[in-house]
């Protein structure tokens, strides 16, 4: 394998692969990944829920200008479609009301409660005094869409490198030297898709001190009755998101919504939070949990705004930002791939991008 490349992408997750195929149509790239799969940390363990109206305004941005892809990728880059239909609804209990304004706001509409009770049979309607409804959120197939980008990439020539942990960098005649646990790459540019691992990378290359710091969400499987028909029912959160359920392969995954900093780690549940999450969830749901399923965590990592970090470093050369992405990765992961692209390229903001009213200098690692 050759080690010397145009841009070395650090980080196998949905930012990595999805930047690295889009910019391999021109250059010659590797991602590394420090683990032996791709997608191990945040990617492998998102909720996969497409909702636009979710975050920030630079995020909803991003997931708009995404959506035209998601609804129809190509037929060899993903054989199935993206998006399904699942919907999501706020349910609001007493105390909660001022929760309403916000989700009325983000274009929910009021959901009478036996609509709901028929969305959701189990559903304690007499527990809430409202909800509120999102009909145009979808689930997101979230291993489809890394594959995809997977096979472009490697269809487009990209390398791939696993087991690789970045432990340092130099600069040789104005080309990084990329140190790994897999011997050294040299290139002339680097893109920090390192997720919740961003800021110790960027401190190992000198690069802008950006705090990115990762958050642990917890997650559980539940077994519910078959004739619960879970797999129909929408994505339910309580109002303020202090908790949330939804269908996934046969089963009902429940959080308790959680954003605890921790430092870079293989993440696991939170069984304190997850024990709150059921007790909230038995709360509205007329079913009693006797039994705990398979339980993980998952690593979300923020900016101190809250905002997606992109773009060049200001204090280092060819140091490109990809990270800070937070709970938003994949439903952002096609425009920021291509927005990306077009930056290093040292190209303007797509057109389509820019016509969801991205402003570049709320996510610039420069703001």
């Amino acid at each position: 394998m050759s080690r010397i490349f145009d841009i070395v992408v650090i980080g196998g997750g949905m930012a990595g692969f999805s930047a690295a195929a889009e910019l391999s149509e021109t250059h010659k790239v590797c991602v590394v990944e420090r683990e032996s799969q791709a997608g191990y940390h945040s990617t492998g363990r998102s909720a996969a829920t497409f909702v636009p109206s979710y975050g920030p305004a630079s995020i909803q941005a991003l997931a708009r200008a995404s959506e035209a892809f998601f609804e129809a990728a190509p037929n060899d880059f993903a054989a199935a479609p993206l998006l399904s239909p699942r919907g999501e609804v706020m349910m609001v209990g007493p105390g909660d009301e001022s929760h309403m304004a916000e989700g009325q706001a983000l274009g929910l509409r009021p959901l009478p409660l036996d609509e709901l009770k028929q969305k959701v049979p189990l559903m304690k309607t007499e527990a809430l005094i409202a909800a509120l409804s999102d009909d145009h959120a979808r689930d997101l197939d979230v291993d489809l869409l890394l594959q995809g980008y997977m096979k472009l990439f490697r269809a487009r020539g990209g390398t791939v490198l696993t087991k690789a942990e970045v432990t340092g960098f130099t600069r040789h005649y104005g080309a990084w030297q990329v140190q790994t646990s897999d011997g050294d790459l040299s290139s002339s540019m680097v893109v920090n898709a390192a997720g919740a691992w961003a800021t110790p990378i960027a401190g190992l290359a000198k690069a802008q001190a950006i705090e990115v710091t990762p958050k642990r969400r917890s997650a559980v499987l539940l077994d519910l009755p078959a004739s619960a028909n879970v797999d129909q029912w929408p994505l339910c959160f309580g109002a303020g998101e202090t908790f949330y359920f939804k269908p996934m392969g046969g089963k009902l995954m429940l959080s308790p919504a959680d954003a605890t900093p921790v430092d870079p780690h293989d993440a696991w549940a939170d069984d304190m939070a997850l024990a709150e999450a059921v007790e909230k969830f038995q709360n509205v749901i007329d079913f009693e949990v006797t039994h705990i399923g398979h339980t993980w965590g998952g690593l979300r990592s923020f900016a101190e705004d809250g905002n997606p970090v992109v773009g060049f470093d200001e204090q280092v050369d060819n140091f490109f930002w990809l990270a800070g992405q937070g709970g938003y990765g994949i439903q952002t992961a096609t425009a920021l791939s291509r927005l990306s692209a077009a930056l290093i390229d040292g190209q303007q903001m797509p057109e389509d991008i820019a016509a969801q009213g991205l402003e570049l200098a709320t996510i610039s690692p420069t703001r």
